[in-house]
């Protein structure tokens, strides 16, 4: 199922998206997407979607789950974005955190704080825990997952690696995290290792990748995450990008005002943000 929240920021509603494409409410059978759907996937997926009332218009999309109380992200994970990035290839996973008040929709405006010069992109394969997982073995791993989600990374290079190598200050500023626009169910996605990620800048393609390439796949970082904290439902890993970062081209390409990203995968849908300056508040 392609679950989704739909509606004004704060006021989103349950929905879910049918096999034609359209979107549905799950009003009255569910009140959020959270935990308490991940831990019954059995009993929605008897729903028969035909039977949900349309929704009209176009609302905006919110971020389709709920619940992120850890939200997870991993450098260097696909060896030609190492490189292009002039940084070793990782021997173990590189992890960093993104702070859950850089979440935003999936076609929500990324603000670039004032002062920032380097804004970059980056498209991920998202992975939405679905129970309580702790010292789980590789081999159990994906049965911890609720389902799979589209991720922008938007990073602040210089902020990540000019402020002495402070990756979490790069990564998690307001609007840094668009997800969505679905979450798409794990029962959907037969090998998490064979999804298809893209990214453009104003209509010129920026990243194309799989994530076949990936240096550690889906089920290791989740059995490695969870020997050092306990991954909770709702808990979001972004496991990297593919190449074709801006920071890695020739010259430096960073993204200003007014500039248009949008990213996707036949998997998991597409996003679309405008970037804009970030209003400048007093302290």
């Amino acid at each position: 199922m392609k679950f989704v929240r739909y509606g004004r920021n704060g006021q989103e509603q349950p929905g879910l998206i049918d096999a034609q494409g359209r979107l549905r409410s799950l009003g009255g059978i569910v009140d959020e997407i959270d935990a308490s759907v991940f831990g019954r996937p059995q009993a929605l997926r008897g729903i028969d979607a035909e039977s949900l009332p349309l929704v009209g218009g176009k609302p905006r999309l919110g971020v389709p789950f709920v619940g992120i109380s850890k939200f997870i992200a991993i450098g260097l994970n696909y060896r030609d974005h190492a490189n292009e990035a002039r940084m070793a290839i990782p021997t173990s996973p590189i992890v960093f955190n993104k702070w859950t008040t850089c979440i935003s929709g999936p076609n929500d405006a990324v603000l670039r704080p004032p002062g920032a010069h380097k804004l970059d992109w980056e498209v991920e394969l998202g992975v939405v825990i679905g129970r309580e997982t702790r010292f789980v073995r590789e081999a159990d791993a994906l049965k911890h997952v609720a389902g799979y989600c589209l991720v922008n990374d938007v990073s602040e290079r210089a902020y990540q690696l000019e402020q002495g190598s402070q990756w979490n200050l790069g990564k998690g500023c307001d609007t840094f995290g668009p997800i969505g626009p679905w979450l798409v169910s794990r029962d959907e996605i037969a090998d998490p290792q064979n999804i298809d990620l893209w990214l453009d800048v104003n209509g010129e393609r920026m990243q194309t990748g799989n994530t076949r390439d990936m240096i550690f796949g889906v089920a290791y970082l989740i059995a490695y995450l969870s020997h050092y904290m306990t991954l909770l439902p709702g808990d979001l890993i972004a496991t990297g990008t593919p190449p074709g970062v801006g920071m890695g081209r020739k010259p430096p390409r960073y993204l200003q005002p007014g500039d248009v990203v949008t990213l996707g995968s036949p998997q998991l849908g597409t996003q679309r943000q405008e970037i804009r300056p970030a209003p400048q508040r007093p302290l």
